[in-house]
Formats: structure tokens, sequence, C-alpha cells
């Protein structure tokens, strides 16, 4: 399977070529920009979404948080577990980078030997994006976003095919939905155990944070407003499930 899009008569090839030559006409310092965020600064601000998204879901305290902050330690892991399952798939496809049977592409980043489907970077961000949906519809959508900018600037820094990209989303996506409840099950008890230590409650509902909700909370779904702002909205808005 290593001859994946190795013609540059296919739309993959195409692709490719439309997005990397976007690179070859903007400024030096716009493609060092791209470099950066494409290969750190996406990965940094995902994290930094899901600190954010835990700061904020703590303040809805009672059994509500407990859930919100078990989906949330599930996002970073789903996109671990997707890099995991990623490493047979890399060893099975054997596809180079494309900068090594294409000609005339701009390479922004070099060292990549690895193999190039799927993309690492795309599976990470679009795993974390998912999970987060799974907490946190707002935030959820954020991340996503990112995760979608996050494969853009993998084709546009030559290291990734498009497919490469749009199989990264799918890895990451299958992982977070997929194993979603099994992991709830497993995380939400731990979560509300630690809420009602003495030791570790702070880190999973804020002092002074709102009671749950009325009517309960199915496992593994949250409120999509915060509740300050959404107490007017009340239930009409939930998270997915799993």
């Amino acid at each position: 399977m290593a001859g994946l899009a190795e013609s540059g008569s296919n739309p993959d090839v195409d692709l490719l070529y439309d997005i990397n030559g976007l690179a070859k006409d903007a400024p030096r310092w716009f493609d060092r920009g791209v470099e950066v965020v494409g290969e750190y600064g996406l990965l940094a601000a995902m994290v930094v979404l899901v600190v954010w998204c835990w700061w904020g879901v703590r303040r809805r305290g009672g059994d509500d948080a407990a859930v919100s902050v078990a989906a949330l330690i599930w996002a970073p892991l789903a996109a671990a577990i997707a890099v995991l399952v990623n490493i047979p798939i890399r060893g099975f496809v054997e596809r180079p980078r494309p900068f090594l049977d294409h000609q005339g592409l701009e390479v922004l980043v070099s060292g990549k030997t690895d193999y190039s489907f799927v993309s690492d970077h795309a599976t990470i961000t679009m795993a974390m994006g998912v999970g987060l949906f799974v907490a946190n519809r707002k935030f959820g959508l954020v991340g996503i976003g990112l995760a979608l900018v996050e494969g853009f600037c993998r084709v546009y820094m030559g290291v990734h095919y498009p497919t490469d990209v749009v199989g990264g989303f799918a890895l990451g996506t299958a992982v977070a939905l997929l194993l979603s409840p099994v992991a709830m099950a497993l995380l939400t008890p731990v979560t509300r155990a630690v809420a009602g230590s003495g030791w570790g409650g702070g880190l999973i509902r804020a002092r002074g944070g709102v009671s749950g909700r009325a009517g309960g909370v199915v496992p593994g779904a949250r409120a999509g407003a915060d509740s300050e702002a959404g107490a007017g909205a009340g239930a009409g808005e939930r998270d997915l499930a799993a």
C-alpha cells in the first residue's frame, strides 16, 4: 500500500499542490508563522482550551462537575490512545511523505522521515476536540475548529497529503466517540470519589459552585452553556452522552 497517492493525476495530489502552492506565494514571515502554529501552536492551544474548560465546569458543583471533569480527562486520553492506534496503521500502509514522491513542493518543516498516513497532529487535535465536545459543546466546537486549521496547516507545510489529514480526523473522532461510554463509566466514579475527598475536591468543583441541575445528569452528558449564563436556558441544551 506504499503506492497510495503516488500519481500526480489524482485529486489527493492535485489538492496537495493547490494548498501547498499557497506557501510559495506567501511572505516568508507568514510561512514561518504557519510552521510554528502547525507544528506546536495548535497542540498547545488545545491544552489551554481543555484547562480553560476545566476551570469553568468546576464552578457547576455537585455531580454535574464530576461528570464534566471526567469527560475532560477523557479528551487527552482519547488523543493518546488514537496515536497508539495509529502506530500499526502507519506500519501497514507505509506511505512516504509527499515531498519524497513529488517534486516542487514547498516543505516548511525538514527532517520528517517517518510515514505520512495518518497524520498524528490531525489525529491528536481532532480526538481532543471531539473529547471536549463530549464535555462541553461550545468548547468542543472551538476545539474541532482548531483541529480543522491544524489539518490545513499540515498540508500547507508540505508534510502530509490531504487524505493523511482526513484519515487522522476519522481516527481521532472514532476513538473519542466509540470509547467514550467505557471511558466515562471508568472515569466518573474516580472523579466523584476525588470530589468527595478533602484533598482533591477542589480539582473537581470550585468552592461555592452551584449545585447540579434538577432532574439528574446522564453520565457523559453535559449542559452546553455555563450555569451562570444558562440559568434561563435550563436543560434545553445538553452535550453528547457518548
